[in-house]
Order: C-alpha cells, then sequence, then structure tokens
C-alpha cells in the first residue's frame, strides 16, 4: 500500500515489508495526506449488538497498523472504522525473514509475520488518542508465541486497551502462531471466552469507575463490545461448535469477524510464491471466506452483529459480504494492489449498488440474500 497512485508503484518497488515499513513512515510524516470524508457516500449503518455508529461499513483489518501509530492518518482515506494491532502483552519480533509476499498474479498476500508487535505499554500509549476521534478505532488483541497461559494474555489485552479503544477483538485465528487456532476447539473457546468475559466486566468496572471519578455521567454507551475474529478453515462440525459456545457466552460478546487469512491453496494460484507457509489473503480468500460468513449468519444474524474480511477488493465484493448477513466489511490486502483511493471507489460503488437495488439503508440489505433464499 501507499499514498498516491505513483506512491503504490514507487513503493512497490520494495520487498513487501520494506514497503510497510516505508508506508507507515510515510505516513507519520504525514506525505500526501488526503481529508476524505467518511460521510459523503450517505451510508452510515449502526451495529445493533455492539451499539457502535459507524459513518460507513468499510473498516481497514488488523495487520496494518500493528502498534497503533497511524490510525488517524488511515481514517483520512475515508474509512468508517480502523483495527489496531494484533498486539501482544509483550513485545516480540514475530517470525524469521521473509515472512510477507507478494503473489501479484493472483492478486493476493501470503504472510507468517507471527504477531510482530512493540508490546502493549507502546500500543496502549499510542491509543490514548483514539478515544477522541469520531470514526470508532478498535484494538485486536493476541497472545505472546511463547506465553505459558495464552488465554491470560487474552485478558490481559482486553483489561489494557479497553479503556481507550472503541471495541475490542480477540483474535484467535491467525496461522502464524503455533497452537493458536486450538483455541477455536470447543472447550478451549469455552474457557476462553468465559475468562476473556470475566476480564471485560473488571475492565468495565475499571472504566465505569475512571468515568465517576472525573465526573463523567456512566450510562448504556460507555461500555465497550468485544468480538472474535475466526479463521475461515472451519467445516460444518467446528462452525456449529463456535456457534453453541458464542451463544452460551453472555451478553458481553457482541459479534465475530469472518475472517482472518486461510492456510489452503487453491489450485489457481499462478504466482511463483504460492508455496509458502503463512496464510493466504486477497481475492483467492473471498468465496471461502464468504461461504463461511453466510454459514455464521445463517444461525447468527440477529443474535449478533458479524463482520465480514476476506478478499474485498470493490464494492461489489463488499456488498457481497453485506447481502450475506455482515453488518461492516473490513480489507487489507487489496490496499497492496490498487491504493488507498480504494477506499473511496468501495464506498462510492457500494452506495450505488444499495440504491440500485432500492436499500435505502446498509441495515436493509444486511443478510438479504438469507432472506430471499428463506423467502
Amino acid at each position: 500500500m501507499s499514498l498516491t497512485g505513483l506512491g503504490t508503484k514507487l513503493v512497490r518497488l520494495l520487498p513487501p515489508e520494506a514497503a510497510h515499513t516505508a508506508t507507515i513512515r510515510g505516513l507519520k510524516a504525514g506525505v500526501g495526506l488526503p481529508n476524505v470524508s467518511p460521510l459523503q457516500w450517505n451510508t452510515p449503518v449502526k451495529l445493533p449488538n455492539a451499539g457502535l455508529s459507524l459513518f460507513n461499513p468499510v473498516g481497514l483489518a488488523a495487520g496494518f497498523d500493528k502498534n497503533a501509530e497511524v490510525f488517524e492518518e488511515m481514517l483520512r482515506f475515508g474509512f468508517g472504522f480502523v483495527e489496531c494491532g494484533t498486539v501482544t502483552p509483550r513485545p516480540q519480533s514475530g517470525n524469521p525473514k521473509p515472512r510477507l509476499f507478494r503473489l501479484t498474479e493472483d492478486m493476493a498476500v501470503i504472510n507468517r509475520m507471527g504477531f510482530n508487535n512493540e508490546g502493549l505499554r507502546a500500543f496502549t500509549a499510542r491509543m490514548r488518542q483514539a478515544s477522541k476521534r469520531l470514526s470508532p478505532v478498535g484494538a485486536n488483541v493476541g497472545a505472546n508465541k511463547d506465553s505459558e497461559d495464552r488465554i491470560a494474555d487474552y485478558e490481559a489485552g482486553i483489561e489494557a486497551v479497553y479503556a481507550y479503544a472503541h471495541y475490542i477483538t480477540i483474535n484467535i485465528s491467525s496461522p502464524n502462531t503455533p497452537g493458536l487456532r486450538g483455541l477455536q476447539d470447543k472447550s478451549a473457546l469455552d474457557e476462553l471466552l468465559e475468562r476473556c468475559g470475566t476480564a471485560r466486566d473488571k475492565a468495565q468496572a475499571d472504566y465505569g469507575q475512571d468515568l465517576k471519578d472525573e465526573g463523567r455521567f456512566e450510562d448504556e454507551e460507555d461500555w465497550k463490545p468485544v468480538f472474535l475474529k475466526v479463521a475461515p478453515d472451519l467445516d460444518e462440525t467446528a462452525i456449529r461448535d463456535i456457534i453453541e459456545v458464542v451463544r452460551g457466552a453472555g451478553h458481553w460478546l457482541s459479534g465475530l469477524i469472518i475472517s482472518n487469512t486461510t492456510l489452503a491453496r487453491p489450485d489457481t494460484l499462478k504466482s511463483e510464491h504460492k508455496g509458502e507457509a503463512g496464510g493466504l489473503s486477497g481475492a483467492p480468500l473471498f468465496e471461502t471466506s464468504t461461504n463461511v460468513l453466510k454459514e455464521f449468519a445463517s444461525e447468527l444474524i440477529g443474535e449478533f452483529d458479524l463482520i465480514g474480511a476476506g478478499g474485498i477488493a470493490s464494492g461489489e465484493d463488499a456488498y457481497a459480504k453485506i447481502k450475506a448477513g455482515a453488518h461492516a466489511v473490513q480489507l487489507y490486502s487489496a490496499l497492496v494492489y490498487h491504493g488507498p483511493q480504494l477506499v473511496a471507489d468501495i464506498n462510492a460503488d457500494l452506495a450505488a449498488r444499495l440504491k440500485a437495488d432500492g436499500f435505502s439503508s446498509v441495515e436493509e440489505a444486511v443478510g438479504a440474500d438469507l432472506k430471499r433464499s428463506a423467502g
């Protein structure tokens, strides 16, 4: 990704991770920053269970702004919301390099970054500014690779970011931390959500007391929604188990983000890097992730808010996710190939598609395909 059309081409001459580092530095320096209003497409949406109000449904996925360095800058490209992280309690360098690969012929990316980040202390110091933003800024929390109690890492993450983030995502779906996806198994997920629910309640109590101490009135809007991010590599049994567990988690869990990267390698891949280990994202993930979204939505729509991610590169893609049951969508990999102008392009095309199909709001289109098939 880069800041202008020319910048996109120049940055792509660099190795992928160096290009990303250069982009972050450019953003922090204010190079070529626009000020695109997220309101201009008249597509506001509210996530009913989370209570999140978005100026538009197009968000930046976690992975780009790992250390909460440039969320303010990224909002200026027209995103309706931005998610920072993944952050772990302690800093970690991640997996050995090279660990990020462009699959240009496939409009895809493979990464095995391994949650490289500066840790919670640095992250929360920057996230203090997030609460001042009108557009939601989320925090995606994870576990250290060498942690003896990974659930404790999620508890620590929730408690650390709670006062500053507009919402929190529990990321148990990265394929690049060995064993992490095991937390999606039924018994492990039961324990994870039970303990994270307790951590969320404690964080809420502390946050509420802080508000009272500051003389601010605590009301319904002061609690922070929590999402669970899952993988696309789930069979029917795994999906059914996750649905059962999240239903039993209680009111504190607002929704799911579907999905993270995939370990699958479709036969259609052409790039020389297609055999690299790690999670595949971008265009080849779109169909799989959307099908998994539909499976969750067919059971959970109305009970939980769903955010669709995976392979979005156009307004058509975003619209398909919404009609499959997502209230909002997230993208990242497509920015590598199309640049940040893509955000405005997707929003404009999405607005046109909603109007053409007679929808007066984003909410009316959510799950339209499910309603049509049920009717």
